[in-house]
């Protein structure tokens, strides 16, 4: 009873800080599905951030399917930026979730159907009467995604979150480099170049079956011909970059190379945040518990340094 007495006035408390709809967008042939987030009690027109989920099977909410259980990370994070009197759009990437369409097919997806989907939205919202500002926040590969989309959809802000600041094969290497027996890494290396080349590769040791299966080689293609660096220093608006320190699927150096290739760019380190936008600090079981954890709140100070940067003239 005590259990259900405290949710209700969790719901009690979410539905007096924002109000929640459905909303969708018909892009190439199938349908987005995704949810927005606007504060109540707010007068006139509110900025409005459009959040964008990281690789893989990864949900509007910031979940992947592949884990045990959700954290919830984009979900908080919207939820946050209501209570700052910032509305939020956050989707279903297509054939993921709600927007799983027998259309879309893993094999026929590319990198670019992501950035003309998140294109799309942007443009969308910026015929939207209610909102007075548009920014695109985008999480992880979310960040190149929105690094390429602010430019095109002319977003008036761009925010990067756990953004890999290396190509994709440059940090798959990294990221492979000890824990693969040396003539796994040698077939990794070897594929890795194929693809760079535009070339896909039929043969694939078991082991790294799960990065390289036939289906997704096409779109490991579409990734590597973008550079972040190259997309964050081509872009005109005000840009912010946000990296935890705790996190163990990006660098802090990466943030910095994005930093470098864009001087006037924002640099937020979050201490102790990891990839999943929680507070870990040195906690190792709390790292691993966070990513199917979703009780465990997003970084405050992502969610202060955010709504900060969007509110701002």
């Amino acid at each position: 009873m005590r259990f259900k007495f405290m949710l209700s006035l969790l719901m009690v408390s979410l539905s007096a800080a924002a109000a929640q709809r459905p909303v969708s967008l018909e892009v190439g042939g199938g349908t987005l599905y995704g949810t927005e987030l606007t504060p109540d009690g707010v007068q006139g027109k509110v900025p409005v951030v459009l959040l964008h989920a990281g690789s893989g099977p990864t949900d509007r909410d910031g979940n992947n399917t592949m884990l045990p259980g959700p954290n919830d990370s984009l979900k908080l994070l919207a939820e946050g930026l209501a209570k700052h009197g910032i509305a939020s759009i956050r989707y279903d990437k297509r054939a993921i979730g709600a927007s799983a369409l027998p259309v879309w097919k893993e094999e026929n997806l590319r990198l670019d159907d992501y950035i003309g989907d998140a294109t799309a939205w942007l443009k969308k919202l910026r015929t939207d009467a209610r909102f007075s500002r548009v920014v695109m926040a985008g999480h992880s590969e979310g960040a190149l995604i929105a690094s390429e989309a602010c430019a095109q959809g002319r977003a008036d802000a761009c925010v990067l979150i756990s953004g890999s600041g290396r190509p994709l094969d440059e940090l798959l290497r990294e990221q492979l480099a000890g824990k693969l027996p040396p003539p796994l890494m040698a077939e990794s290396d070897r594929i890795l170049e194929d693809l760079k080349q535009g070339k896909t590769s039929d043969k694939v040791p078991p082991p790294l079956m799960t990065l390289y299966r036939p289906d997704v080689q096409p779109y490991l293609i579409s990734t590597l011909r973008h550079d972040p660096r190259k997309a964050i220093a081509a872009l005109k608006m005000p840009v912010l970059i946000m990296q935890g320190t705790k996190d163990i699927q990006v660098q802090e150096a990466d943030a910095k190379a994005l930093s470098a290739a864009a001087p006037k760019a924002r640099l937020v380190m979050v201490e102790g945040m990891n990839h999943v936008l929680k507070i870990v600090g040195d906690d190792q079981a709390l790292q691993q518990k966070s990513y199917f954890t979703p009780d465990l709140p997003v970084a405050p100070q992502l969610i202060d340094a955010l709504s900060g940067f969007v509110k701002a003239p």
